[in-house]
């Protein structure tokens, strides 16, 4: 066995700057996905099963994604072809989105983004398994926090700064204002260039020589799943069960995606207790079942923080036109203002997570991983649950601090709790796995988040922020349940 060799700060910086794209398309369609479907007809809330497509399209992908990578070699390597492949299907959906004549158009396209923005993403957690030794991990993490932090800050501001240089902000009813069509043209050259400049200044360690690295990480082990059915029959009975419970109280239609779900795994569990076969689906349930005990205690952390997310990328547009602006038509100046801004608060928390992308390896030199996480957890969740007191929409940027370092957080150390555990030969199926744990959130957030507003809220999406502002703090809670890893962040000068 060989030690990997460390890499130096501008080959890390070569290898994480294709985030920097990914990140601006990701950015783009948070911002500004909801503003699209209001403007194409959709009611506020029938927004959040609209945006069910992105999660379930991360469920599916991420996983055979990783799986698939993991086995691939070809001359661009083992990752990169699936980095520039999605890109350039990424970039296509960015230039055909802002154009939908019609909101089950968008929906589609926004279905087909969020696929190809996976496509890419995924291999891009897994290359720094492949590429970086246990020490230089974090470091890599929060060089991708970086990135992402820059490239949303310019993404999330386009709209406004475009409206500045004098672009039209106002377009007729049912038609997208020039400065969304012009900030996504603009995304998707950024996106594809930035890709390019990874997949041309990196290289990959073959896979017979990855496996030859001594790297600490955890060593394949047999999976018994006889036992699987335990998982699988309760959750085949509560999905059956939730069917007619959606039926007869007249319940969101988005539910039965939800009984779906549960009844389909349940039905995967219990078929991988007894099945013979050796295939993709069989190998990668028998991974999820078969999960190392710190992923599974992650699993939580995850859970909790991406539904806060979902419910800020959902629900931050409305809230702040209707609280702060005071319009809850999409066609008004008013709201178009509203929407804006939230573009510049979306543009100020990855601000902050740049900055905070910078601080968090000198936290957690002082206090280590897990009360790192917790504290900037905490942070997020004061922000977001600040929305409600808050009435100055100048005032919001303060609230986004909290938001940012939750951000950077969430994108990096839980990784970094994570990378000491997982086999480097599955590092990619893994970490599509690990995303299972920030796709369900996400479709619990779109299937639940509207009826929450309806039966408890009168409909007010505000609420939905500080719903996410509570579920961070738990989240931030359950990381005191994954252990420390004994890792140490390595310097950024490191040959």
């Amino acid at each position: 066995m060989s030690r990997k060799p460390e890499l130096s700060f501008w080959q890390i910086w070569n290898m994480c700057f294709g985030f920097l794209g990914i990140q601006f398309g990701f950015a783009l369609q948070n911002a500004n996905v909801s503003r699209i479907f209001q403007t194409l007809g959709a009611h506020v809330g029938d927004i959040s099963a609209l945006w069910i497509a992105a999660p379930f399209t991360g469920l599916v992908v991420q996983p055979i994604i990783g799986y698939l990578s993991d086995r691939t070699w070809t001359r661009l390597g083992r990752r990169r072809p699936y980095f520039l492949v999605g890109a350039v299907l990424a970039t296509l959906a960015l230039l055909c989105m802002p154009n939908s004549p019609v909101l089950w158009v968008a929906a589609g396209l926004l279905w087909v983004l969020d696929a190809s923005i996976n496509i890419s993403m995924e291999p891009f957690r897994a290359f720094v398994g492949d590429q970086l030794t246990p020490r230089q991990r974090p470091l890599g993490y929060a060089m991708q926090s970086f990135f992402i932090g820059v490239g949303s800050v310019v993404a999330s501001l386009l709209p406004w700064l475009l409206a500045k240089l004098g672009v039209s902000n106002v377009a007729g009813a049912g038609h997208i204002p020039d400065t969304v069509k012009y900030a996504f043209y603009l995304g998707g050259g950024v996106l594809l260039v930035s890709v390019l400049w990874t997949v041309l200044s990196s290289r990959e360690y073959p896979p017979e020589q990855l496996e030859s690295f001594d790297d600490n990480s955890s060593p394949l082990q047999a999976i018994d799943a006889a036992g699987a059915w335990r998982v699988g029959v309760p959750l085949l009975i509560a999905g059956a069960l939730l069917v007619p419970a959606i039926y007869h109280y007249a319940l969101e239609k988005e539910l039965y995606l939800l009984a779906g779900g549960l009844m389909l795994f349940g039905a995967l569990f219990a078929w991988l207790s007894s099945t013979r076969s050796h295939g993709m689906l069989r190998q990668m349930m028998g991974d999820l079942y078969g999960m190392p005990l710190p992923m599974r205690r992650l699993a939580l952390v995850q859970f909790f923080s991406w539904f806060a997310l979902f419910a800020l990328w959902i629900y931050t547009t409305p809230a702040v036109a209707a609280v702060h602006y005071g319009s809850t038509d999409p066609s008004a100046a008013a709201y178009n203002e509203g929407a804006n801004w939230v573009g510049v608060l979306f543009a100020a928390y990855n601000g902050f997570a740049a900055v905070a992308a910078v601080a968090i390896p000198l936290m957690v030199r002082r206090w280590g991983l897990r009360a790192s996480h917790l504290a900037n957890l905490c942070l997020g969740g004061a922000g977001l649950l600040s929305f409600l007191l808050i009435r100055d929409p100048q005032w919001l940027l303060l609230s986004m601090v909290g938001v940012g370092f939750a951000w950077a957080s969430i994108l990096s150390l839980p990784y970094a709790l994570l990378s000491d555990s997982l086999p480097a030969a599955k590092m990619g199926v893994y970490m599509g796995i690990f995303n299972f744990f920030i796709v369900i959130p996400q479709l619990l957030a779109a299937s639940v988040l509207g009826l929450l507003l309806r039966l408890f809220f009168h409909g007010q999406p505000i609420w939905a922020l500080a719903m996410g502002g509570v579920s961070l703090v738990v989240a931030g809670l359950c990381t005191l349940r994954v252990a420390e890893p004994s890792l140490q962040l390595a310097p950024a000068s490191a040959r």
